[in-house]
């Protein structure tokens, strides 16, 4: 039988791990405005125990335990070993007293302590939904509450969709793919989520659309070099000889130079804001 999640352990564990491990401060930058808007919709109260699912680096982690303190507490989880040590260095620098616990929360033994369990971005990529979420489920106390952002559909999301129909003259054939297969736009459709959240044991669930930005940097070219780092047109133009790549870069640059502004480059980022109780 197949480890649940083997294709996504590989990915955060390699190449991709490696990378957002590296790009932190870049990823941060990238989705500091989602954040900001999740982070009330949380709502995470002094004195609470959160769980954060998917909490790489620990950004997100470390916001929480500021919301929580001087009673509270806070545990990250997540399946990529590079960027939980990442998390781990930044929490020793800061002398924060967090558990960074290495291990799919779709699977792990979890008990029922956390009056919230928080995500930004982490909740999408289960081979099966239905059974991870009802696996979170677990974890929450009898009055817990369940609280992510997800990505809605790749065209509403300029960020990503931009570059990648510019670049995509200079791209290999893609094979088509289930839309619903794990992934970051996984949950675009609100009703199959809703759905998969009540089948899951989930009440009162709640999906509101956020409408926002996402920074890529201040000008057209640093937009189109995190382009090739971050997201779907960097999976996708993994192997592209240099010549091909940097065509691809330049046709990337000059897509986004209508989204330039004061602030730099933000195009914008359409997410569902997601809530639920126990």
């Amino acid at each position: 039988m197949s480890k649940p999640n083997a294709d996504q352990f590989e990915m955060w564990n390699g190449r991709v791990g490696q990378k957002w491990a590296r790009l932190q401060d870049k990823t941060d930058l990238m989705l500091n405005n989602i954040t900001d808007a999740l982070m009330p919709f949380a709502a995470a109260q002094p004195g609470e125990h959160v769980l954060d699912i998917g909490c790489g680096c620990g950004t997100t982690t470390f916001r929480l335990q500021m919301a929580v303190s001087p009673n509270g507490s806070v545990a990250g989880i997540d399946i990529s070993a590079p960027m939980l040590d990442v998390a781990r260095a930044r929490a020793q620098a800061m002398n924060a007293d967090i558990a960074f616990i290495g291990k799919d929360a779709s699977t792990h033994d979890f008990q029922p302590v956390f009056d919230l369990v928080f995500s930004r971005f982490g909740v999408m990529f289960f081979d099966d939904p239905v059974s991870a979420f009802k696996n979170i489920r677990t974890a929450l106390s009898p009055k817990g509450r369940l609280a992510f952002v997800c990505w809605r559909a790749f065209k509403e999301n300029d960020w990503a969709f931009v570059p990648y129909v510019a670049a995509q003259p200079f791209l290999p054939e893609q094979p088509k793919t289930d839309p619903h297969a794990p992934g970051p736009f996984a949950f675009a459709d609100g009703d199959r989520l809703k759905d998969i959240l009540a089948k899951a044991g989930f009440g009162n669930i709640r999906i509101e659309k956020l409408d926002t930005t996402s920074s890529l940097g201040k000008t057209a070219a640093e937009a189109a070099h995190e382009s090739l780092n971050i997201g779907p047109v960097s999976r996708a133009a993994n192997d592209l000889p240099d010549e091909t790549r940097a065509k691809a870069r330049e046709a990337i640059e000059k897509a986004f130079a209508g989204h330039v502004t004061q602030a730099g480059v933000a195009p914008k980022a359409a997410c569902w804001l997601v809530g639920a109780t126990r």
